[in-house]
C-alpha cells in the first residue's frame, strides 16, 4: 500500500510540472517557426499567424493590421537569408488567458554576420476552429 501511495504521489507531482497539450502545441508552433525561418522561408513562418485583417502586429513603427501586411512587412525588412539571419527564441512565460486564449512572453535573437539583433515580444494565442493561431505579436 505504501508503494502504490509514493507512486501515485510521484505521478501527481510529475504532472503538476508536465506542460499541458496546448502549451505543448504553441511551444511546437514557435519551434517550427523557428525551423522555418532559419531556412530563409518567411511564408512557412507565417503559419503561425492568423491568416485575418484583424491579426495586430506591433513593432517599433507602431501598430500595424492584418495577416498581408504583417508578411510584406515581414519580406521588406528581411529581404534575404542574410538579412533574416538565424532566428532563436527563449521562452520566459507560457500562461493560459482564459477559454481558448495564452500569453506568451519571450526574447528573440536573430545572428547576422551583418550584425546581430535582439528584443522582446509577447504573443497572444487564441484557439479559433480548433487551431492554435497568433492573433497578436508585440516585438521590439
Amino acid at each position: 500500500m505504501r508503494k502504490l501511495f509514493f507512486y501515485l504521489l510521484l505521478f501527481q507531482c510529475i504532472s503538476s510540472y508536465a506542460q499541458n497539450k496546448d502549451e505543448q502545441i504553441i511551444r511546437s508552433i514557435l519551434n517550427r517557426q523557428t525551423q522555418d525561418w532559419n531556412r530563409g522561408d518567411i511564408q512557412s513562418f507565417m503559419h503561425g499567424y492568423w491568416e485575418n485583417d484583424s491579426l495586430m502586429f506591433i513593432g517599433k513603427n507602431g501598430v500595424t493590421y492584418g495577416y498581408q501586411t504583417t508578411l510584406n512587412n515581414y519580406k521588406k525588412n528581411y529581404p534575404d537569408t542574410t538579412a533574416m539571419g538565424k532566428l532563436q527564441f527563449q521562452i520566459l512565460q507560457v500562461k493560459p488567458q482564459g477559454e481558448g486564449y495564452y500569453f506568451v512572453l519571450g526574447k528573440w535573437m536573430l545572428k547576422r554576420s551583418i550584425g546581430d539583433l535582439n528584443g522582446h515580444y509577447t504573443l497572444i494565442f487564441r484557439k479559433i476552429k480548433g487551431e492554435w493561431v497568433i492573433i497578436s505579436d508585440h516585438s521590439s
